[in-house]
Formats: C-alpha cells, sequence, structure tokens
C-alpha cells in the first residue's frame, strides 16, 4: 500500500455521518481524528472512503503484530468455531496451555488472566496488598503502594487514585488510599517514599502515555536492588512497553531485570480480542483462593486460544528484532530534527515520543497533519506526539513517516 495525499480533500459525507452518529450516541471520553476506519491489514488501515493510511499508533502498542495478522486471525477463528466462554465455574481446554506459556515467557511460576489493561493492575494491586499483609506481615488496612509522577495506568477509580494527570482526576473524588507517589527515575525519592507499611512499587519502565518517557540508565538495576533490600514487591506494568514493543520481550530486559509482578495486556490479544494478565512465582500469587478474585471473561477459551499464539510468536524473537530496527530507522531520521523544530526525541524499539517547539505547533497540528499526509499519529500532552507502528511495518513504512515529520517541521 502507498500513502494517499490528503492535503487538499474534505471529509466525505459518508465519513461526516459516520462521525455525527458516533458523537450523538457515543460518549465523548475520547478526542479521535476525523477519520473512520473500515478496514485493516499489516501496517496500513483503510477507511470508509477507500483512503489508506499508515498506522503509526497500533491502537497504543495492542497492534503490535500488525492489523488482521494471519496467525492470530486463524487462531481466533478456529475457537469461534468451538467454545468462547464457559466462565472459571468449569475448565476449559485452553487455559491450561495459555497460562503455561505465559508463565515460561515470563519465567515465573503462575498467572492470573483478566480482560482489560486496567484490570490488570488493579489485579496487582490487590495482589500486592494482599502479599504484604499475609506474607510481609503488615498490619491490617495500612498497606502502601509507591506508584511513579506522570504515571498512566488507567482510569479506574482505583488508578486515577494515583494519576496526577488533572483531566483524568478532576470531578471523580473522593479517592482511594493508600498511595504515595514518587519521582519517576529517582531512586532516592523512591526510597524516601517507602516505609514498613510499603508492600509494592507500582511503574512502567517506559510512560507511554508521557509521551515514551524513559528513566535515567540503571534506575531498573537500582530499584530492583532496592525492593529486594526493603522487601518490597517490583511491579513492573509492561501493559504497552512489554510483549516485543521496546526491542526486547520486556522493557525490563533492557537492563536485565526481573520484576516480582509483570503487568500485561494490550499486545497479548493481539488486537483481535481483550487479553491481560499478570505473571508472578507462588510466594506471591498464592495468596489468591477462590472467590477473593475473578472475572467472567478472564481465561476464557477464545482469549486463552489467541493469547497462546501470541506467546509462540513471541518466543520466535522476530518481533523483538524488528522493532529494534525500526527503532534505529526512527532514531537516524528524527535526530537531526532537534533544533529544526523538535525540542526532544526518545527513542526505544519501535516507539518514539518527540517533542514539538510549542512556537511551532501543537501535537494535536502535528497529527492533522500528518492525517492530511496519509499517516496516523496521535498526541498525547501538549506538544509531545507518540509513535508506535505495527512491528511489521517495512523499512519504506517507516521512512515514509520520517519523510513526512520532517516536510511538516521544515515547510515554509
Amino acid at each position: 500500500m502507498t500513502a494517499t495525499d490528503l492535503s487538499t480533500s474534505t471529509v466525505s459525507e459518508r465519513t461526516a455521518a459516520h462521525i455525527a452518529t458516533t458523537e450523538r450516541y457515543a460518549a465523548h471520553n475520547y478526542h479521535p481524528l476525523p477519520v473512520v476506519l473500515a478496514q485493516g491489514e499489516g501496517a496500513w488501515v483503510v477507511d470508509v472512503d477507500g483512503r489508506r493510511y499508515l498506522d503509526c499508533l497500533a491502537g497504543y502498542s495492542a497492534l503490535n503484530f500488525g492489523h488482521s495478522n494471519e496467525r492470530l486471525v486463524a487462531v481466533a477463528r478456529e475457537q469461534l468455531g468451538r467454545l468462547t466462554l464457559t466462565s472459571r465455574a468449569f475448565f476449559n481446554d485452553q487455559l491450561g496451555g495459555f497460562a503455561e506459556s505465559l508463565a515460561r515467557l515470563t519465567g515465573k511460576d503462575m498467572v492470573l488472566p483478566m480482560n482489560s489493561g486496567a484490570e490488570a493492575v488493579e489485579t496487582a494491586i490487590k495482589v500486592s496488598r494482599k502479599w504484604g499483609y499475609e506474607v510481609k506481615g503488615v498490619p491490617a488496612g495500612q498497606a502502601s503502594i509507591v506508584t511513579m509522577e506522570g504515571n498512566f495506568h488507567g482510569r479506574t477509580t482505583t488508578i486515577v487514585s494515583f494519576s496526577d494527570d488533572e483531566v483524568a482526576t478532576s470531578g471523580y473524588a473522593p479517592f482511594t488510599s493508600g498511595f504515595r507517589r514518587a519521582a519517576y527515575g529517582d531512586i532516592a525519592s523512591v526510597a524516601a517514599a517507602i516505609d514498613d507499611t510499603t508492600v509494592a512499587v507500582l511503574f512502567e519502565p517506559i510512560q507511554g502515555e508521557g509521551g515514551v518517557v524513559m528513566p535515567p540508565e540503571g534506575f531498573l538495576r537500582d530499584l530492583r536492588a532496592l525492593c529486594t533490600e526493603r522487601n518490597v514487591l517490583m511491579v513492573a506494568d509492561e501493559i504497552q512497553s512489554g510483549l516485543a514493543r521496546s526491542g526486547r520481550t520486556f522493557a525490563c530486559d533492557h537492563e536485565d531485570v526481573v520484576p516480582d509482578i509483570y503487568v500485561m495486556g494490550k499486545a497479548l490479544g493481539g488486537g483481535i480480542y481483550p487479553v491481560s494478565a499478570i505473571a508472578a512465582d507462588h510466594e506471591v500469587m498464592d495468596v489468591i483462593t477462590p472467590g477473593s478474585h475473578g472475572s467472567t471473561f478472564g481465561g476464557n477459551p477464545l482469549a486463552a486460544a489467541i493469547g497462546t499464539e501470541v506467546v509462540a510468536m513471541l518466543e520466535e524473537g522476530t518481533f523483538q528484532a524488528r522493532a529494534a530496527e525500526i527503532g534505529t530507522q526512527i532514531e537516524a531520521g528524527f535526530r537531526p530534527l532537534v533544533g529544526r523544530g523538535l525540542v526532544d526525541v526518545r527513542v526505544r524499539g519501535a516507539w518514539a515520543g518527540i517533542d514539538i517547539d510549542p512556537a511551532l505547533m501543537t501535537g494535536r497540528q502535528m497529527s492533522e497533519a500528518l492525517m492530511a499526509r496519509g499517516i496516523l499519529a496521535k498526541d498525547t500532552h501538549g506538544s509531545t506526539v507518540r509513535f508506535a507502528p505495527p512491528l511489521v511495518a517495512s523499512d519504506d513504512d517507516i521512512a515514509l513517516l520520517v519523510n513526512a515529520v520532517t516536510e511538516i517541521l521544515t515547510a515554509g
């Protein structure tokens, strides 16, 4: 596929009708670009008018393996014709294999499957607290968890309780207690926030929503040592950063660090179905007992079948290698733009964040300019835009992205 030049086009009646219906009947909890997508293949999507776009958001990393991945679609279709849901009231023939394969991928003893990423984070919070009471011996009702400034772990009431994003928190109080924020990447700040009631440190190895923000080199290793020393669970939210996005299976792998709990989602469902999970060893996971946590759809046969195939694809290592290659190409293309419209560039694997000179344009304006050139990306905060193309994107696809950003920043 090739990009379509949309610089002189207008929104069609068909597109306008779809947008109007959505805006009329769907709650306005997002501010999408004015494009209505109808199909996708690999790194490309097509709108209702037949225009093609390079997808450089990939469903916030849910589509690491591309749209309509043949292997994943085949597995999903086969399972759809057999069995999709039993609830956990019964065993099913897919969950055991999925749990075994994901445990092997993470190097952990057990997994607890859920559906959305936010549910997985909530699960990690519950497990950490119960571990604190039953294993560490924290007095009842006093468990605390250290989180990071600038974090994004979801938007449930408990999760936004430790967010510093005013948009996500305004109007939703009272919030859940038991959380303290430390400065991201500052090990001294984290250490100061830990006391005898602390059961876990919850963090993102790379803060995706913040614009692909990475901590200083060595922070993850220092955090691992600190958590071990203070008998605190190290809980890594790898929902966006994990499963090959950063060029390694997990972003923690870049510092050879293994957390006590992995939190996973998004790409675990291959962009086809919502699948999430946490993984931990027996000492941590055994605090979960029948009835203490659950989900009607968590671990259902369809989710488990897709998740098993995702793990099989990751075990081949080709997607991790391709992400690293994409990162090298993006870095080479964007780095020379610093001082020529960009204030900063951050790249880790097939994941990049750019900070545009706010005097030049906002992130939204950059996203709209890219859309006019047949490329879909999304701003995050102010003049920051992040890019996360599917890991099946070609060199030509990435060159298209780099050239478009260059043209927009240097035009006129």
